[in-house]
This record gives C-alpha cells, structure tokens and sequence, in this order.
C-alpha cells in the first residue's frame, strides 16, 4: 500500500512539473474582479498576510501598499524558474526604491527553497517561504514561474505567465505620474 502511495506521489509530482514549467507563452489568467480597462482589483484584504521570509524575518503584505509591486511566483524544483532568477534579481536592482519585487516560494520545503535560492544566487529582495500557499491563493496562482504586477492602488495589471524580458514594459508605466 506504501508503495502504491509513493508511486502515485511521484506521477503527481511529474505532472505538476510538466504542467507547471511549461515555457513563458504569455497568457494571462483571467479573474472575475476586472474593471473596464481589464485591470484587477485586489482589494485590501489581499495585502493582509504575513508570510516568513527565507532569511528568518516576516513579511507583512501591508507593506506593498501605496507603489508597484512585481510578486514572482516560483518553486525550488522548476528550470524555468532557475532561468528567470537572474533577470528577475537585475529588476529588483533596476527598480529598487521603485517598484516591490518580493519572491514567492511555494509547492515545496523551505530547505529545498534555500538551496534554490544559493543555486541561483539571488539576493537584493524579499522571499518568501510560503509552505502553506497562503500568498498564492490570495493572488489565485496555480502554478510557478509567474508574476502578478500590481499597481500602486493594489490593481492587478498582469497576472499569469510573463516572458521576464517584457516586465519592464508593464512596470515602466506604473512609475509615470
């Protein structure tokens, strides 16, 4: 029976790492609070969290209020993911004072989560250890290596699958005014 259990663990695990890794195609989830220009709106519910970070603090979501904010969602055991963290941790330094860039580690253990983040060298912004998918099921992600833009009001601009290289273009405007 314990054999049988493992076996099924790990057909799920392959699934969800050939769903999930899939390449940057672009789409966009859709969500069922959109306004007229097809923006999101996430209300101030969405910011209530507080989430450990992998670095031994907390992190409070209050604090994206009031600026953009770039959240990543990525998992320990994703190639896409690994590709992405350099030019993601190169936006956080482009943007920084500007825009919050906060990591959003799920679907693993937070040692599994460390060793991603050494492998990858990342460093310079927020990650969260969220075990338990309390940040992904606010934001309604479904799957890593995808992004939520928001904008200083806590609009959804962009939820979804993201090609790293155009997110200058979704941040750039948000900055203007």
């Amino acid at each position: 029976m314990k054999a049988r259990q493992a076996l099924l663990a790990l057909m799920m695990v392959g699934v969800l790492t050939l769903a999930g890794c899939a390449n940057d195609s672009g789409d966009q989830a859709a969500s069922s609070r959109s306004s007229s220009d097809g923006s999101t709106d996430v209300g101030t519910d969405s910011y209530d969290f507080i989430v450990p970070t992998l670095d031994g603090g907390n992190f409070d979501g209050r604090s994206l209020a009031g600026k953009p904010a770039l959240l990543w969602f990525w998992a320990p055991w994703c190639p896409t993911c690994l590709g992405q963290a350099k030019p993601v941790t190169d936006l956080a330094t482009r943007y920084q004072g500007r825009v919050a860039v906060v990591g959003v580690a799920g679907l693993d253990k937070v040692p599994a989560m460390h060793d991603f983040v050494r492998m990858a060298k990342i460093s310079g912004f927020p990650q969260l250890a969220d075990e338990q998918g309390m940040v992904w099921k606010r934001f309604k992600m479904t799957e890593q290596s995808t992004f939520v833009v928001l904008d200083s009001q806590g609009t959804i601009v962009s939820r979804g699958r993201v090609d790293v290289g155009k997110l200058p273009e979704l941040l750039d405007p948000l900055l203007v005014g």
